[in-house]
Order: structure tokens, then C-alpha cells, then sequence
């Protein structure tokens, strides 16, 4: 039987199994599911090669009689044939009382794991697809509200672009939200969050990655500029260039393979998603490659392993890539 994420609470099955691709929100869900219940009831995380644990201390009587026992699987995407069969004996078998959850986060659809789970019949499961972009600002705008966070909405769309899909990055971010707040009612603006997101000149970053993927001679002097006006750190103006390189490689993939939407397969996310298609028509695969390759040497010459200035090093890569 299969349900949605709204109807998991309040747990009335005995096994219970979660997939899809939005790993936080798979998580988050599995995490309530094994939290609710009998307080005295003995919780167990376990990994897939653990199974063993499971039956021993859901089958043990201990001194006043059976306990009840509440289990979550967390990697059950790799398991093994052998553990394939023994999960789904388990998951067939659980006491009443008790609870399995099997969580199977970025599952192929292919693997006979996921097809025999939910052919299950006493198995509730409950795919966890990639949420849209909209589907992402409506769960962190009523989160927001929970918070009682003031947050103008340039801001909203700032954090839900930039974050999409990554829920604990967000609740991260609400906990430095509210620690700044204090109860103050501070009303906090693109310029805000940045700085509590650790980003610096998010829209310079933005145009120095997008003239270095459309090779534009301009990339040299947004570079001077973050580094020198804007003092943005070294390490995070390569992360994003790095963010941005692997998102052209991922677009590539699956235009490659025929991917009906590239942008949504690849998952990207912001500005990225107007930007990168036009972006990819100016590298091949290998080129990608290969520049991703120069900013993993990069990022060491960044971190000690080169008598240059950090300016001079970035520049150079600069110019290797637009050029």
C-alpha cells in the first residue's frame, strides 16, 4: 500500500518503507515515524549489514516480559541479494506492537529491492520525489511562519533558490535566523541571509560564474572585483565556480542520454536553471572534465601548495578556462 508523506503520522503499520530522491525529507519523516510511539519502547538505527540487531532485540523478553521494539534501516538501497531476501522476510514478519521503517533514499527503480518492497501487501510505502521549486518555498515559507521569522520575500526566494531540496541546510539556517533574532522582530533581507548563509556578493558570484561558462574576457575584472572590492574568500569563489562547472557536466549527461528535462534531472536549482542551457553550448564533456580536474589542483595551490598569491592563481585559472 502506498501513501503520501502527509499520511505516515500518526503510525498505525507495522513496516513501513520510504524512497525517492529528497534525502532530508525522506529523513525527516523516518526520524518521526521512529520517535513516535511508546517512550520505553527500545529504538535502533541500524545499517543494512546490521539486520541481525533487529531480530535479536525485537525477540528478546527481557526481565518484565516482551519490549517493544522500533527499527529504522538506514541504507537499504545497498543491500545485497542475500540482504534483500532477509529485509523482506523481516519486513513480512514484524509483531504487532512493534515497527520497521526501511528507508531506501535515491533507489533505482530497477533494483528488485524496490519492486518486491512495494508488492508487500502489510508493507505502507511512500516515494519522496524531488521537490519543484514552488512545492520547496510553500514548505520553508510555513516553516518560516512556525519560526515566527520575519523574512521579506526577495529574501524567500534567495534561500528557497539557493537551497532547493536541501531541508536541513534550511533548518540549519532558521536556527542561526532565530539565535540572531533574539526576539527582536529583526526583519532580515537578501543582504542578511547572505551573511548568515556565509555567502558574500551572491549576485557578483553569480556573474563572475556565468562569464567564466560563457568564456567572456569580462570573468577577469568580476574576478578583481570580488576579490579585491568585495573580499569574498578565495575557497568559497571556487566553490561556487565548481558548483556551477558540475552542473554544465551533469546537463550534458542527461541531454546526452535523451532526459526529457536535463535542468530538473540534474537538479539545478537558482538562477542556474535559466542560465546553464545557454551556458553548455559552449564546452563538450572532456572540456569539463578536465577544467574540474584544474580546480581540484586549484583548490590545493589555495591551501598552501603554491609560493603564488592567491589573486594570481585564481586569475590564471580564469584565463585557462575562458580561454
Amino acid at each position: 500500500m502506498q501513501v503520501s508523506a502527509q499520511k505516515l503520522l500518526p503510525a498505525q503499520h507495522s513496516s513501513y518503507y520510504l524512497f525517492g530522491e529528497d534525502r532530508d525529507s525522506l529523513f525527516e519523516h523516518a526520524d518521526a515515524l521512529l520517535a513516535e510511539g511508546e517512550a520505553e519502547a527500545i529504538r535502533l538505527r541500524v545499517d543494512i549489514s546490521e539486520l541481525g540487531r533487529i531480530e535479536v532485540e525485537s525477540r528478546s523478553q527481557g526481565l518484565f516480559g516482551a519490549q517493544v521494539c522500533y527499527a529504522l534501516v538506514r541504507n537499504a538501497e545497498s543491500a545485497t541479494v542475500k540482504q534483500t531476501a532477509h529485509l523482506l522476510q523481516l519486513a513480512a514478519s514484524v509483531e504487532q506492537g512493534n515497527r520497521l521503517i526501511v528507508c531506501a533514499a535515491e533507489i533505482t527503480w530497477k533494483k528488485a529491492l524496490n519492486k518486491k518492497m512495494q508488492a508487500e501487501d502489510v508493507v505502507v510505502s511512500c516515494e519522496f520525489r524531488t521537490p519543484t521549486l514552488a512545492h520547496f518555498q510553500t514548505w520553508f515559507q510555513e516553516a518560516i511562519q512556525q519560526q515566527q521569522l520575519d523574512v521579506t520575500q526577495d529574501a524567500m526566494i534567495f534561500i528557497t533558490e539557493s537551497l532547493c531540496g536541501m531541508r536541513a541546510a534550511c533548518q540549519q539556517l532558521m536556527i542561526r535566523m532565530k539565535l540572531y533574532d533574539a526576539d527582536e522582530g529583526v526583519r532580515f533581507d537578501v543582504a542578511l541571509v547572505s551573511d548568515l548563509m556565509g555567502e558574500r556578493a551572491p549576485d557578483a558570484l553569480e556573474s563572475y560564474c556565468h562569464a567564466v561558462a560563457m568564456k567572456e574576457a569580462k570573468a577577469i575584472a568580476v574576478l578583481r572585483h570580488l576579490l579585491l572590492n568585495q573580499q569574498v574568500a578565495e575557497v568559497q569563489l571556487l566553490t561556487w565556480l565548481s558548483m556551477r562547472l558540475n552542473q554544465l557536466l551533469m546537463y550534458c549527461w542527461y541531454q546526452n542520454k535523451g532526459e526529457r528535462s536535463p535542468i530538473q534531472a540534474a537538479k539545478i536549482f537558482g538562477e542556474g536553471r535559466q542560465k546553464v542551457p545557454q551556458e553548455v553550448r559552449m564546452w563538450t564533456a572532456p572540456e569539463l572534465m578536465l577544467a574540474l580536474q584544474d580546480l581540484v589542483v586549484v583548490e590545493k595551490q589555495l591551501k598552501g601548495a603554491s609560493i603564488e598569491t592567491k589573486y594570481m592563481v585564481l586569475e590564471r585559472l580564469t584565463l585557462r578556462l575562458i580561454t
